[in-house]
């Protein structure tokens, strides 16, 4: 049989025994997911009952591309605006709970000798649960429009974000096998925030607009192939950054969700992420070995224990401390006592980079299975449980849960520095990495393109650098603009707070200076680059700049312009 053959009859192994296999758990009401794991055990290389795949590695770079659609879907569904409406219980429930569980991770990954990373990417991958499968059990279980539903369909958004953040440090540890791992992982997470908000930020500017624009022209055939050639080339972009081609669609898929095709591009990609998304988790079932499984029984057994109960309380405990009442904290605690299938990518990307033993694959995989057959009844357990923890507290106990909130009840003073912390420092944050990306482009790119035109070389050195300069200034006039504007809003929040207190004014001196600084930076930074006075000059000519950057009436206009269409495409 030829090579293109011998694909095709994998393929057709492979999606005809998922086909056969899904249609009986369908019949069991079990997860379809759980279908495509047996399904991949049984056509695999360590089980010789029924036929096999004969080429794994050509099955390998299927899976991959399963990842790749997996990530762009979950981009779809998820949406930076509802992630950001949701309050501050949401975040500290999750990031309690993960930060939890790698505690509990990390103390079992050196009780059996690992590393310090491998065992905080263990707690890591036990910290995960699975999206489609709550999701799916609140529909089977009509749970969807209950509250504590809510908070825990944010918090499993909030891990698969945490989940794609570890994925990126185990490609940075398995790049850095020395002492200077925890700098390089420092960096990484630096270079991670810088590229996330440069993405963003130009992708809701540009995509949407662009849609829009072209709309009329684009028919179900041309959005289809326009969202999947976007996100190849998102995937391209992230490796060629350092990062995972996970990422890299992730990232293209929540920027396409919010624009106003999100809906038409979700369901049209829908079939083809189906698809993709079965070859993985067979390629994933295929992994499992039966005397792995038989090697590590007591490591699997723990693994569940702990999901099941350590998981249950520690996600619990997490919603009442983020100030959840105690029923929606134990609902959602146990609810999330599971491992998702984050946990298998995550698994699959560390023993591939070497950074944890392969048989953590099956490992993982078996105790995900078993977690995943118990989350229905888990479920339906969180209510006795409750009751049972309400008869046993006095009545001022549980009233006194129930009332409490982490940050207790906010007076006027701290929600007018909670709005300006959460405008300015966006602002400062989001303008200052549009600025660096800006100058970064002008300084490695254009410049050096300009300088290469026919008859530039007749232009004076300094005449040169002069009308480079301005064009950076320009260029990057906007953003600088940006870091250091108050809205009208802004402006009468100062005002309310130094009339509550005198003191607040130095505060707000304060913050305004650093912003002065930071936007002085960049231009001297531009001066530095192009021309050699003195530091005194330069920084009297910096000053003088920055000033007439900020009484621009046409920086002003310019900036308003970009604003007004970034708002408008995130709020389409």
């Amino acid at each position: 049989m030829s090579e293109n053959l011998r694909l095709v009859a994998d393929l057709a192994l492979i999606l005809t025994s998922a086909g056969v296999v899904t249609v009986i758990f369908k019949l069991l009401k079990q997860p379809l997911v759980l279908g495509y794991l047996v399904a991949g055990f049984l056509v695999g290389p360590h089980l010789h009952i029924f036929p096999t795949v004969t080429d794994v590695s050509d099955v390998e770079v299927w899976s991959e591309i399963g990842i790749i659609f997996m990530m762009f879907s979950v981009g779809l569904e998820f949406s930076f605006k509802k992630l950001m409406s949701v309050g501050s219980k949401a975040f500290l429930t999750a990031f309690i709970g993960i930060i939890g569980m790698i505690g509990v991770g990390a103390l079992l990954g050196f009780i059996m000798g690992w590393g310090v990373m491998e065992s905080i990417f263990l707690g890591g991958m036990l910290s995960m649960s699975s999206t489609a499968i709550i999701v799916k059990a609140f529909d089977d279980m009509n749970l969807k429009d209950k509250p504590f539903a809510s908070l825990t369909t944010v918090v499993l958004i909030i891990q698969d974000i945490v989940a794609v953040v570890m994925m990126v440090l185990i490609s940075t540890v398995a790049a850095s096998k020395n002492n200077g791992a925890g700098r390089e992982m420092l960096m990484s997470i630096v270079k991670l925030v810088f590229f996330l908000i440069l993405w963003f930020v130009v992708g809701i500017y540009l995509i949407p607009t662009l849609l829009r624009k072209f709309k009329k022209y684009i028919n179900n055939e041309n959005l289809l192939i326009i969202s999947i050639g976007l996100c190849f080339a998102m995937v391209i972009i992230a490796n060629q950054v350092g990062f995972s081609s996970a990422l890299g669609a992730f990232v293209i898929g929540s920027i396409l969700a919010e624009t106003d095709e999100s809906d038409r591009i979700e369901h049209l990609t829908e079939s083809i992420k189906n698809l993709f998304c079965a070859i993985f988790f067979v390629s994933v079932g295929m992994m499992i070995d039966p005397q792995v499984l038989l090697q590590y029984w007591k490591l699997i057994l723990s693994l569940v224990i702990i999901t099941l109960v350590v998981k249950a309380f520690v996600c619990s405990a997490a919603a009442v401390v983020a100030g959840s009442n105690l029923e929606d904290s134990v609902k959602s605690g146990f609810t999330l006592s599971q491992i998702g299938e984050f946990a298998f990518i995550i698994a699959s990307v560390a023993v591939a980079q070497h950074v944890m033993p392969s048989y953590i694959y099956p490992v993982i995989i078996a105790s995900s299975v078993i977690t995943t057959f118990t989350t229905p009844y888990w479920i339906k357990l969180a209510t006795p449980v409750y009751n049972g923890l309400e008869k046993r507290m006095s009545p001022k106990t549980k009233s006194a849960l129930d009332e409490y909130a982490l940050f207790g009840s906010s007076n006027e003073g701290k929600k007018n520095w909670s709005s300006i912390i959460k405008s300015t420092i966006t602002n400062v944050l989001v303008f200052s990495v549009l600025s660096f990306a800006t100058l970064a482009v002008m300084f490695e790119f254009v410049i050096p393109f300009v300088k290469k035109l026919p008859y530039v070389e007749m232009i004076p050195q300094w005449g040169f650098n002069t009308m480079a300069a301005v064009g950076c200034l320009l260029a990057v006039s906007p953003f600088l603009f940006g870091i250091v504007r108050n809205s009208p809003k802004v402006h009468e929040l100062y005002r309310n707070l130094v009339k509550e207190n005198r003191a607040n004014m130095l505060a707000v001196i304060v913050w305004t200076l650093i912003r002065f600084v930071i936007v002085f930076y960049f231009v001297f930074s531009i001066l530095v680059k192009f021309f050699k006075f003195t530091k005194w000059v330069i920084v009297l000519i910096a000053v003088a700049v920055i000033f007439l950057l900020v009484l621009s009436r046409h920086n002003l206009n310019r900036f308003t312009k970009l604003e007004r269409n970034f708002k408008t495409n995130l709020n389409s």
